[in-house]
C-alpha cells in the first residue's frame, strides 16, 4: 500500500494511538485475516458472527503488524476507533486520495461481476500496473482492502460493488470515487431483499450516479434497466452491447464445439477478431464491457482484443472445465446462482453436448437459487422446464422446496418423466453420478454459495485424478 505512518493512519480514521508509536510506518499490507499477517502490515480486528477479531492482536503484532485498528485496547499498538468496518473505509479513501495518477475503475451488476471484473483486470496489466481484487471482495470489508493495495506507481485500480440495499454502493462509492463506471446488468439476483428489479436498478445505478462529469459511465445497451442509467449520470455515457446503437459491441457471434465464443468487437477507432477461452455466450456482453473499459483508458483496439483472446477464468468455481482421464467433462460454476446466470450456464452446457450422433450426454447438477422472494418457487420451476427444453440429459435437483420445484418444472415438461431426479444434498447426488457417469459426459454443477455444490465437483474431479 502508500504507506503511512501512525499518526497519518490515526488522522485518515478519525482514531487514537494506544501504545503506538506515531512515526511508525505501515509499509505492509492491511488485512482482516491474522494468518495473512506481513512485516509491516495492519491488522483490523473485524467483529465478525463467529471470531473476534480482538482475540488475534497479540499474534498479529508477533508476526510482524506494526499495529492493530480495534475498537478497543488490545494491549498492543494499536488506532482505536468506535467502528473498525467504517475506519478501513476511511483508512482506504485516505490512501486512494494520495494516488495522483491511478484510474479508478468500478463495475456493479446482478451476474457477472467477478468474471467482468477478472477481464478488465488482465486487459489493463498490459498498460501498467493493475490492482483488482482476487474473488468477489465487493462489500464494506473486500473493497477497501482491494483498494489498500494500491501503491505510488498503481495505474488503475478496479473494484467490484456489490449491493444488497439501497445505499449500499453510494457508500462504496464514497470510499473509492470511480473515474469508470461500468453497469452489467440489472437481474434476479437478490430480488427477495429488494423486491423487485425496479428496486434492483435504482441501487445499481448509484454507481453512475457517483460519477462526475469528467468521468464516464459503461452501460449495456441490451439491458433496458441498465441503458435508462444514462439520465442518472453527468458522466460521459458508452453503451456496450449487441444493440446496432452501441459503440462497442459484438457481430457475427458464434461458439465453438467446446461452448467458447467468438466474435468481431466493434468500436469507434476500429475492428478486431476475438476468441475467448471462457465457456458460454454470456461471456460476450462481459468481454465487450471489458474492451470498452480498456478503449476508454486508451488501449489500442487490437491489444484489446489479443488481450481478451488470451485471458483466462482467475476466479474459482466460475465455469472451471476440466476434463477428466476418463472423458467425462466437469463445469464446476458452483460459486453462485440466481435466474439469468442458471440460464447462461445450462444454454452453455447444450452447446457443449455437441450435435449429431456424436453428441455427448449432459447432466446438469443444480442446487437451489436463494434470496428471490416471491417469484423464488416460479424461477426453479422454470430452470427445470428449461433444462429439458435445451435437451439436457439429466437434470439433477439437489435440495428441498425449491428443489422439488425445480424437478416437477423438468417432469411435467418431459416427455417420458426420466429427464430429471430430486435428491436431498451433495452426498447424495455424487453417490448417484457415481453409479450412473460414463466416459464422455459433461456434468454441469450449479447453486447458491450457500448450497455449497462445489463439493459434487471436487468429488467428480477427485474419482478422474483416481483413475
Amino acid at each position: 500500500m502508500i504507506a503511512l505512518t501512525l499518526a497519518e493512519a490515526a488522522a485518515a480514521v478519525g482514531g487514537t494511538l494506544d501504545g503506538a508509536d506515531p512515526q511508525a510506518r505501515i509499509t505492509g499490507a492491511v488485512v482482516v485475516d491474522s494468518r495473512l499477517v506481513e512485516d509491516g502490515g495492519l491488522f483490523a480486528a473485524v467483529l465478525g458472527e463467529h471470531v473476534d477479531g480482538h482475540d488475534y492482536a497479540e499474534r498479529a503484532i508477533a508476526d510482524g503488524a506494526v499495529a492493530v485498528l480495534a475498537s478497543r485496547p488490545v494491549g498492543v499498538p494499536a488506532i482505536l476507533v468506535d467502528d473498525v468496518v467504517q475506519a478501513l473505509g476511511r483508512l482506504a479513501r485516505g490512501v486512494v486520495e494520495r494516488a495522483r495518477d491511478t484510474a479508478f475503475v468500478a463495475l456493479t451488476g446482478s451476474a457477472g461481476k467477478t468474471s467482468t471484473k477478472d477481464l478488465i483486470g488482465q486487459l489493463l496489466q498490459r498498460r501498467g500496473e493493475t490492482v483488482f481484487p482476487p474473488g468477489s471482495f465487493n462489500n464494506e470489508i473486500g473493497m477497501p482492502l482491494t483498494a489498500l493495495r494500491i501503491t505510488g506507481s498503481t495505474r488503475h485500480l478496479v473494484l467490484e460493488m456489490g449491493a444488497r440495499g439501497k445505499g449500499h454502493i453510494d457508500y462504496l462509492t464514497g470510499i473509492v470515487p470511480p473515474t469508470v463506471g461500468v453497469v452489467l446488468n440489472v437481474g434476479t439476483a437478490h430480488v427477495g431483499e429488494f423486491g423487485s428489479k425496479q428496486a434492483i436498478a435504482e441501487a445499481k445505478g448509484e454507481l453512475v450516479e457517483a460519477l462526475t462529469s469528467d468521468g464516464v459511465a459503461i452501460l449495456n445497451a441490451d439491458d433496458p434497466l441498465v441503458r435508462a442509467m444514462a439520465e442518472r449520470t453527468k458522466a460521459r455515457v458508452v453503451l456496450f452491447g449487441e444493440s446496432r446503437d452501441a459503440e462497442i459491441r459484438a457481430e457475427g457471434v458464434r461458439l465453438d464445439d467446446t461452448g467458447r465464443p467468438s466474435f468481431t468487437l466493434v468500436t469507434p477507432a476500429g475492428s478486431a477478431a476475438v476468441k475467448l477461452r471462457l465457456y458460454g455466450e454470456h461471456h460476450v456482453s462481459n468481454a465487450l464491457a471489458a474492451a470498452a473499459v480498456a478503449v476508454e483508458l486508451e488501449m489500442p483496439v487490437d491489444d484489446a482484443a489479443e488481450a481478451l483472446s488470451e485471458a483466462g477464468a482467475l476466479s474459482r468455481w466460475r465455469m472451471e472445465v476440466v476434463d477428466r482421464a476418463d472423458g467425462v467433462t466437469v463445469v464446476n460454476d458452483a460459486y453462485n446462482a440466481n435466474p439469468d446466470s442458471m440460464r447462461a450456464a445450462l444454454r452453455a452446457l447444450a452447446t457443449m453436448a455437441g450435435r449429431g450422433p456424436e453428441r455427448r450426454r449432459t447432466w446438469a447438477v443444480l442446487g437451489e437459487m436463494r434470496e428471490l422472494g416471491e417469484e423464488s418457487l416460479d424461477e426453479h420451476d422454470a430452470i427445470g422446464r428449461l433444462a429439458v427444453r435445451l435437451d439436457v440429459t439429466k437434470l439433477v435437483a439437489v435440495g428441498g422446496r425449491e428443489a422439488a420445484c425445480m424437478e416437477l418444472g423438468a417432469r411435467n415438461e418431459g416427455s417420458w418423466g426420466e429427464e430429471s431426479v430430486l435428491v436431498s444434498d451433495a452426498d447424495a447426488a455424487v453417490e448417484l453420478l457415481r453409479s450412473q457417469l460414463q466416459p464422455g459426459d459433461v456434468v454441469l454443477v450449479k447453486a447458491s454459495r450457500s448450497v455449497g455444490l462445489e463439493k459434487v465437483a471436487e468429488a467428480l474431479l477427485s474419482d478422474g485424478a483416481a483413475r
